[in-house]
């Protein structure tokens, strides 16, 4: 059976913050899928545990590629933004190449942008946690005007009460919780359908 849906990137994509029983985690790729009427084994996941947009490019992109899906997902560039090495000119280049690449493939390709993580980040300073914005708010900008040009769907995660509500989050500010995920499977089917 071919796969109809292929998502590349982060401990986003992978799911963590919705744990399973046997220590995998569950998170909104499968409740999408379901959401869509694609069976599990169509779906393939490389989303992994603090990958970057290099990380992507380098060991997730042409396997995702390889499988010829009609759909893919992107959930990528967190890990990078909060990383004190973040060089601005690499990561949009990065996000250029991934989301590029799979619509030149002529599939339907879907991303979101960031919620305010640095706002829910533990530990930080107000000045660390204003730089962190001004990062943050640039790539958001970047990620309207690159998903605008190439015809990509972006679910906007800047102000939706998801982003707001901190039930929606796990307590390190990155991840999702459990009724996080269910959001954003539901939001990310609306933004498809």
């Amino acid at each position: 059976m071919p796969v109809r849906l292929t998502t590349v990137g982060d401990s986003f994509a992978e799911g963590r913050g919705d744990p399973l029983p046997d220590g995998t985690f569950r998170g909104w790729v499968p409740q999408l899928a379901e959401s869509l009427g694609i069976a599990p084994h169509e779906v393939l996941n490389l989303g992994a545990y603090n990958a970057t947009t290099q990380d992507v490019l380098d060991h997730q992109l042409a396997r995702a590629i390889s499988v010829d899906a009609p759909l893919y997902g992107v959930t990528v560039g967190g890990n990078d933004l909060v990383r004190g090495s973040f060089d601005e000119q690499a990561f949009q280049t990065g996000l250029r190449h991934i989301l590029g690449g799979l619509s030149l493939r002529g599939a339907r390709v879907f991303t979101i942008s960031w919620p305010d993580i640095p706002g829910k980040l533990p530990g930080l300073t107000e000045e660390n946690r204003r730089a962190l914005r001004v990062r943050f708010a640039a790539a958001n900008a970047f990620m309207d005007r690159l998903t605008a040009e190439l015809g990509v769907r972006c679910y906007d995660m800047i102000d939706t009460p998801l982003t707001r509500d901190p039930a929606m989050w796990g307590p390190d500010g990155m991840h999702p919780s459990p009724a996080g995920h269910r959001a954003i499977a539901a939001g990310f089917a609306a933004l498809l359908s």
